[in-house]
């Protein structure tokens, strides 16, 4: 029977401390960053897939990724997903769900053709950002949007109307407009706080006519909060989810901005003994595409004898579901 997606975090991290105290295994204590795991976008997006198999039946197609895990697209594949990445792929007259990423509306286009049945996962707050790209562009300014290059979020929102890229891991490279230019910027809402920060102060700098819309979202800030947070308690911080995940590798890159050593792993399998040596401060957390039972593996090949969840933001976000399944 496969594991499932979602699985109760504090309970078993009460029954892990538990375990580990009574056993005695050894001196290690893992400080466990709060929030972590999933967000509501992604949350919705697994729900929309799963409700597609079951109203409709095998198979499902999944136009990119539905959302950046290995484990929750090998869950979903297992119950007759298939996941594709270009929408010519996919048979006509199929039933396709588009990623929580976001898609270009050529996607909609070629899926239009092929007769498609398009249930659109894109997160609410992806969406959000297309609006507002669609929204500046008709006012008459010209856009920025600051994002990292080929990511599947940066291509949906590209094709929906002209911008400049704006991508922090590269050289500073404004467009050569004139200074008086009336600028917007949006945001991929995966990236750096700080990162993004720094972007927008030297837009800002060069165009002083600029409207900024800084759409990292709720779960992305919360998240690198945390890891800050367990930065100040742990000699060594993993964390766990796929590096194709860009809020994943961005809360790996937190943790190292500020002094600590991080690893991405994508669960215990990935785990090396010789991080730990000299070790006695772990903190763990996951990004917000990682099920909870991937932590909490993790926990279980460490055998520490305390598990601490730090305080952290509490979320309580949800998204509607697609009208198809209200």
């Amino acid at each position: 029977m496969p594991l499932a997606i979602r699985q109760d975090s504090e309970s078993l991290v009460i029954h892990f401390t538990r375990l580990f105290r009574a056993a005695g295994v050894n001196d290690l204590k893992v400080y466990l960053g709060v929030p972590r795991g999933f967000c509501a976008g992604v949350d919705r997006a697994i729900d929309v897939v799963e409700l597609a198999l079951k109203r409709f039946g095998p198979p499902v197609y999944v136009k990119h990724q539905i959302v950046h895990n290995p484990y929750v697209v090998k869950s979903l594949e297992d119950k007759g997903a298939i996941t594709v990445e270009d929408v010519q792929d996919i048979p006509e007259q199929s039933t396709v769900v588009f990623s929580a990423h976001g898609s270009p509306p050529d996607d909609f286009q070629q899926a239009a053709a092929r007769n498609l049945h398009v249930i659109d996962a894109t997160c609410p707050l992806v969406t959000k950002v297309h609006n507002e790209a669609r929204k500046y562009s008709r006012d008459g300014r010209k856009l920025i949007l600051v994002g990292h290059r080929g990511h599947q979020e940066v291509k949906g929102t590209m094709g929906h109307t002209d911008m400049a890229l704006l991508d922090d891991r590269e050289e500073l490279d404004l467009p050569d407009w004139d200074d008086d230019t009336e600028v917007a910027v949006i945001t991929q809402t995966t990236l750096s706080v700080d990162d993004t920060k720094r972007s927008i102060d030297a837009i800002e700098s060069r165009f002083p006519n600029v409207v900024v819309r800084n759409d990292l979202c709720y779960a992305t800030t919360n998240r690198q909060a945390a890891v800050k947070e367990l930065c100040k308690l742990s000699d060594l911080v993993l964390i766990i989810g796929a590096p194709n995940s860009s809020n994943c590798m961005r809360l790996r890159e937190v943790a190292e901005a500020h002094g600590v050593t991080a690893y991405l792993i994508n669960g215990p399998e990935e785990l090396d003994r010789s991080w730990l040596e000299g070790i006695d401060n772990v903190g763990i957390t996951s990004g917000a595409s990682t099920p909870e039972l991937l932590v909490q593996n993790v926990i279980l090949a460490l055998e520490p004898d305390e598990v601490i969840p730090i305080e952290g933001a509490q979320e309580d976000v949800s998204f509607v579901l697609p009208r198809e399944f209200r």
